[in-house]
This record gives C-alpha cells, sequence and structure tokens, in this order.
C-alpha cells in the first residue's frame, strides 16, 4: 500500500467517524444512549482501523519477502553469470601463457 493509500484510506476513517459522531450527537436518544452508541461506535472503528492496519502489515511484509526473494535470486543468477565469465577470462589467459611460453622455448633453442 502506498503512503497516498494510507493517507487516503485515514481520511475516510476519520471522516466516516467525525460523521457518525454527530449524526449520534444530533438524535433524538437519552444522554445515557448517546453516550452508549458513541462508545459502540467508537469500539467499532477501532477495531476496523486495526484490521485495516494488521492486513496493511500484512500485505507490506508479503511485499517485502516477495521483493527479497527476487533481489536474492537475481544477486545469484548474476554471481554465478560472473564466475563464468571469470572461468572464461582465465582459461584463455592460460591458454595464451602456453602459447607464449611455447614461442619462447622455440626462440631459445
Amino acid at each position: 500500500m502506498s503512503n497516498d493509500s494510507g493517507n487516503i484510506l485515514l481520511a475516510l476513517l476519520t471522516g466516516a467517524a467525525i460523521g457518525a459522531g454527530i449524526g449520534i450527537l444530533y438524535a433524538p436518544d437519552k444522554g445515557t444512549q448517546t453516550r452508549d452508541k458513541i462508545k459502540h461506535k467508537a469500539r467499532d472503528a477501532k477495531h476496523d482501523i486495526s484490521e485495516k492496519v494488521l492486513h496493511a502489515k500484512d500485505e507490506l511484509t508479503k511485499t517485502a519477502n516477495e521483493k527479497k526473494e527476487a533481489f536474492e535470486q537475481k544477486l545469484e543468477d548474476t554471481l554465478s553469470n560472473m564466475s563464468y565469465k571469470a572461468d572464461d577470462i582465465i582459461a584463455t589467459l592460460e591458454r595464451k601463457l602456453e602459447e607464449l611460453k611455447k614461442k619462447n622455448a622455440q626462440l631459445n633453442k
């Protein structure tokens, strides 16, 4: 979830909580009933926010783990490829060295 999505979600939840609170305050109920309704709505909102935060945390963890695994695989592939290239370079240098030794031996005869 991007930062903008989190801000939008927070704004929507805040707006919903404020709207519900104002609606309850203007309802034609007794004060104790209104306070009970406010408590219940606040608990519900807290529960909803907690669930959304937990879900967002789980999604972020899942995404981070997937990205980490993909990065590790690419790194392993790159290192493996570099190892093969290094082996090729070493083999080529060894062949050139043998050729130079042969030429040197012929010149020393």
